[in-house]
């Protein structure tokens, strides 16, 4: 796969529109979630001739994993760390790099996960965004608030950005169900990290100690139940870091993991749905990897401990879910064990994608209609 630097051209910045286009469709991949949460909803507005633009930070693992899924990009930005000085200047930089490529592209809708820079490129713009987003304690800077927001059926309205809640659409499910089922699973992943001889495979992700919603509390878990991981005969951990920093301040900070040869840390990007499925337990201080385990029935727990979302929530009380707040949890609720591999394989009814695809044709009419004007141009509305 051959990714296209910043510095050469997108196909679709080149396009010329027909007299009567297609819809120009905008997608910015901010976060490692972002790549397989994206890649089925891209296949089917190709699939209907959409003209696409993918954009890609440069940030934890979003350029490799976009790569392995076939996508072309242009690569746009990077992640500037854990000052809040250079957050700020990050942000604002990578927005000032879209907004030039958006006035070439001229879409007609821009969306995200969660891409700050893009939504205020585009309001700056004043194109139509939209945003698909699932934990509401996200905080939206100033200028920074979508147009549209899509969010799961548990989310209450209240608790979203726009004040004007007709423009809150709902999904049912969780976002993961998206891509859940076009999970193929490969054993050769076992094999590949050096597994085989495991009895017990444990998947771990560390708790975002970079993000702005960490609480310290994570950290003290996470140590806690990888003591009891490693003390587990049998057990292997496989430890997903979240980049190249937070791999290194581990290393430095616990070399007795990694001294017993039970902890292994992938050199490059995996198929997580692959890994976790493959797994007999995930332990994760994150949300993503913990819905992810969740949409394929894995046992798993969670030890973040910022502020809950609904989707959590709601996962916890349907028992897809264990949520881990104090060591004594740590100790009782994990259950370090096999698990049966077929009692995670049939697939369940997902309706998220479905749903998710209709809102953005009522978002895409309904522009075209204030605009009175073809589609696939700008939106001054």
């Amino acid at each position: 796969m051959h990714t296209r630097p910043s510095s050469t051209p997108h196909p679709a910045l080149a396009a010329t529109p027909d007299p009567r286009p297609k819809p120009r469709i905008w997608i910015d991949l901010d976060n490692t979630p972002h790549v397989p949460f994206f890649t089925p909803i891209i296949a089917e507005f190709e699939a209907r001739g959409y003209v696409t633009l993918i954009t890609a930070r440069d940030a934890f693992q979003v350029k490799e994993l976009a790569e392995q899924h076939g996508l072309k990009f242009t690569l746009v930005g990077r992640h500037y760390g854990r000052n809040s000085f250079m957050k700020v200047f990050g942000y604002l930089y990578r927005t000032l790099q879209l907004i030039r490529l958006a006035l070439r592209f001229r879409p007609s809708i821009a969306l995200s996960h969660g891409s700050r820079s893009q939504i205020l490129a585009s309001n700056l713009l004043r194109i139509p965004t939209a945003l698909i987003y699932d934990y509401e304690h996200s905080v939206a800077p100033p200028l920074g608030k979508p147009h549209w927001q899509i969010v799961p059926e548990v989310v209450e309205p209240k608790d979203t950005h726009r004040p004007d809640k007709s423009k809150v659409l709902k999904y049912r499910g969780i976002k993961e169900d998206v891509y859940a089922d076009t999970l193929v699973p490969d054993p050769g992943i076992l094999k590949e990290l050096r597994l085989e001889s495991a009895k017990i495979v444990v998947t771990v992700r560390p708790p975002a100690t970079e993000a702005h919603y960490h609480n310290p509390e994570s950290e003290s878990l996470l140590e806690r139940f990888m003591g009891r991981a490693l003390s587990t005969e049998g057990a292997m951990v496989v430890l997903l870091p979240r980049n190249g920093r937070q791999a290194d301040q581990l290393a430095q900070n616990h070399p007795e993991w990694f001294c017993l040869g039970k902890v292994v840390v992938p050199d490059h990007a995996v198929d997580a749905m692959n890994l976790i499925w493959h797994s007999d337990l995930v332990v994760s201080g994150g949300g993503t990897m913990n819905r992810e385990a969740a949409a394929l029935g894995i046992p798993v727990y969670s030890i973040f401990r910022g502020p809950i979302g609904a989707v959590d929530s709601h996962l916890a009380r349907q028992k897809r879910l264990t949520m881990i707040e104090s060591d004594e949890d740590v100790d009782q609720k994990i259950s370090i064990q096999p698990r049966r591999r077929e009692a995670s394989s049939a697939k369940a009814q997902r309706y998220a994608l479905g749903d998710i695809l209709h809102h953005l044709d009522e978002i895409m009419r309904y522009h075209e209609t204030r605009r009175g004007t073809p589609r696939g141009t700008a939106s001054r509305g």
